[in-house]
């Protein structure tokens, strides 16, 4: 299974993702061996390191884990991986690789590296607005249904970036619930792709048209995941994504005109977003039968619509209620945010805030942040 040039894909997947393993290993080992030897988390999380290990060993795990988020520029992997894989292995590359990479940000680079992280946050958030609206203009110029959500994936992926880059609970908390949100939606998304290639053989959307009236259920499940994917109010993609907004906007760490800038170029991708996925279901579904539906069509059979369901139903339950979800996580992010806020407090009082790309850094603002867990409720 795969398409024409899986080789390549799968050669290029493997170069990235172990030449970026290999800077985890050699992140993780530095600290680990720096002081007292040791592979605790709690432990390498209480031990002080020296500054310029902690930047140096910061930059290491951002290019690891960036590689794995598919940040730019380290993200051309992904597209050509989701274009020529079958569609379980886009399932797993969107729900669960690309998670990792995020997971690994907040648990190495915030949570045990806070000093480094006030000098790389502003980057994280740049990356991400870069992410958000490179990856929504990609998108838009595909043909091929796999490669248009690949570089979806790639656009809501910065949306990760800069919640993680807010100093915020909300921030934090709205990029934790865009990973899982993103997990549900884009996995359903590449299953119904897949489906539509069980049936028709060709992922091109020229070829495509009309098959709504053929393939009725594709064409609602489709749908639903496309409302979900844009951030449709009462779905959890609306969820993370206002998080995300209100973290960035409250940030007591940014300067205003930084804060103005990073949620004006992000609103340019949310606007982007509809474009994209409202253009490839009309390419797709709508008008006159294009030639991919010469062949009899048959609609989705009930195994394939339950699992579509069990995928798309938790992500509009969680829109309607993100506290499903938040309840979960809600605890160790406040910690984690809590550390680096504290570790933002201390270096501002003791006036050695870093100047980063001529980014105005303010004082510490006496309001208290805001959490996923209050604003769900």
């Amino acid at each position: 299974m795969g398409g024409a040039k899986r080789r390549y894909a799968a050669t290029k997947f493997i170069l990235y993702t172990a030449i970026a393993s290999i800077f985890i290993l050699i992140g993780v080992l530095a600290l680990a061996f720096t002081g007292t030897p040791s592979f605790d988390m709690a432990v390498l999380a209480d031990k002080p390191y020296p500054a310029a290990l902690e930047v140096l060993v910061y930059a290491a795990l951002a290019i690891a884990f960036g590689t794995k988020l598919s940040v730019f520029p380290l993200h051309t992997w992904l597209p050509d991986a989701h274009g020529e894989a079958s569609a379980p292995v886009s399932m797993i590359l969107a729900g669960v690789l690309l998670k990792m990479g995020a997971y690994g940000l907040i648990r190495f680079n915030l949570e045990m590296l806070p000093h480094a992280h006030l000098v790389f946050a502003p980057l994280l958030a740049i990356l991400g607005v870069v992410n958000i609206v490179y990856g929504a203009l990609d998108s838009l110029a595909q043909t091929n249904m796999k490669r248009r959500l690949a570089y979806s994936s790639i656009s809501h992926m910065g949306f990760v970036l800069v919640g993680l880059a807010s100093f915020t609970d909300v921030g934090l908390g709205g990029a934790m619930l865009q990973l899982v949100s993103h997990g549900a939606i884009a996995a359903a998304l590449f299953f119904l792709a897949g489906i539509a290639y069980d049936r028709t053989h060709t992922l091109n959307l020229p070829e495509m048209g009309g098959m709504a009236r053929a393939m009725p259920t594709v064409f609602a499940l489709f749908t639903a995941g496309s409302m979900a994917s844009l951030a449709l109010p009462g779905t959890s993609g609306f969820a993370s994504e206002i998080s995300v907004f209100l973290g960035t906007a409250t940030s007591p760490t940014y300067s205003e005109p930084f804060k103005a800038v990073l949620v004006l170029l992000a609103a340019v991708g949310v606007i982007l977003t509809p474009i994209y996925l409202l253009s490839m279901l009309r390419q797709a579904f709508y008008g006159q039968a294009g030639p991919a539906l010469d062949n009899l069509l048959t609609d989705a059979k009930p195994r394939e619509t339950f699992i579509a369901a069990c995928l798309l139903v938790p992500a509009i339950a969680v829109g309607f209620y993100p506290n499903l979800l938040a309840g979960v996580y809600d605890a160790k992010l406040t910690a984690v945010s809590a550390s680096v806020q504290q570790t933002y407090q201390q270096v501002a009082a003791a006036g050695k805030l870093p100047r980063v790309a001529g980014l105005k850094w303010p004082t510490v603002s006496a309001k208290a942040p805001l959490s996923v867990g209050t604003l769900a409720r």
